[in-house]
């Protein structure tokens, strides 16, 4: 079955957010359902330097991530993609989705003027971590959070 990786809807955030609450970390965070996902919906899909997409297969959602652009001065003023939120739905693992996704994504990042793509993983997720440096990526930067 073909995977078409498409700019997310307003119909496809349930679905989104059940992906986000189907592991250990999303269960602890994530309230399927709450109307404020809806309403940060909107805001992301309003900003242009915002993708939401989903990997649509035969109408289902099947999987996503968010990219973000951000421009900065360092680089000599280069643009750098931020990929956020990647999952795949749990019965569709180990089949190379995420791998398309992050694919995807990354030549979506080359063909904006990116210079960069980077991303963070939650320490305990070691499996992840593989995955990522398997395409490429490496652990170079300590990432740090301050919840508010």
């Amino acid at each position: 079955m073909k995977i078409t990786i498409r700019r997310a809807a307003e119909a496809d955030v349930h679905p989104i957010v059940a992906m986000l609450a189907d592991d250990p970390l999303g269960a602890q965070r994530e309230t399927p359902g709450d109307p404020a996902y809806l309403k940060a919906f909107e805001v992301i899909d309003a900003d242009p330097h915002q993708l939401l997409v989903v990997a649509d297969r035969d109408g289902e959602v099947v999987g996503t991530l968010q990219l973000t652009f951000t421009a900065g001065l360092s680089r000599l003023g280069s643009t750098r993609a931020t990929v956020e939120a990647v999952r795949v739905r749990s019965d569709q693992r180990g089949g190379g989705l995420g791998e398309q996704l992050v694919r995807w994504a990354i030549d979506e990042a080359r063909a904006r003027g990116c210079a960069l793509v980077q991303l963070t993983t939650d320490a305990s997720r070691v499996d992840a971590h593989r995955f990522y440096e398997r395409l490429g990526f490496t652990a170079s930067h300590v990432g740090m959070k301050l919840a508010l």
